[in-house]
């Protein structure tokens, strides 16, 4: 579970943002944005991040918070799960990342696959919805995630690496690779396995 000063500094930056969204009263937008910046170096203070970085992403966020949308595709082949190498730590993943406006869920998974592996596929079935937090994922992320698996079938495409990966494999649930625990967890792949070999199991939560 995320430290209890991470939660204060998350909800901080969310009452700060509430009231900047809905206050006309320069004394009241004052005082959010102190707030706000006080979330941050709390953010920054019990991190490695700079708290510019942290203030700056805090400033460019505006409206009702909500927690941020993760999408990832769940591509399998021969019985092998489909994984990439992030460049960021050179840990493996299933491909995807964050859901695009304008987009339904479906295609900006699509997109990602296909923009991180080089496989065109199509998405058949959510298989789980998870929260970040209560996953267990490291390090701490300065929003609240979920994080939406969709089983997907190759339609066409080629092993290509991106911009963003440096290689592009796939696995069988006994040898796994190094994983990117900011991404992926091993439970969460094994449990897709499962998904996998029975199509009839209901969508994970939580």
């Amino acid at each position: 579970m995320e430290p209890k000063w991470l939660k204060w500094a998350k909800s901080l930056q969310a009452i700060s943002q509430v009231g900047l969204t809905f206050t006309s009263n320069e004394f009241d937008i004052e005082r959010y944005k102190k707030i706000r910046k006080i979330a941050a170096e709390m953010m920054s203070a019990n991190s490695d991040t700079d708290f510019e970085f942290i203030h700056n992403l805090f400033n460019y966020e505006d409206g009702y918070p909500t927690p941020k949308v993760d999408v990832r595709g769940v591509v399998f082949q021969d019985d092998k799960i489909l994984l990439v190498k992030e460049k960021v730590d050179g840990g493996w993943t299933l491909p995807g990342g964050w859901a695009e406006p304008n987009e339904t869920p479906s295609q900006s998974v699509e997109r990602e696959v296909l923009e991180e592996s080089g496989y065109v596929v199509s998405a058949e079935k959510v298989s789980a919805i998870y929260d970040r937090t209560k996953q267990g994922h490291t390090p701490p992320h300065p929003y609240h995630v979920y994080k939406i698996f969709f089983l997907c079938k190759i339609l066409g495409g080629e092993s290509v690496p991106s911009l963003e990966t440096d290689d592009v494999g796939f696995f069988d649930k006994d040898n796994l690779p190094n994983l990117s625990d900011a991404r992926i967890k091993k439970h969460q792949i094994l449990r897709l396995f499962e998904h996998y070999k029975n199509p009839s199991l209901s969508v994970d939560f939580d």
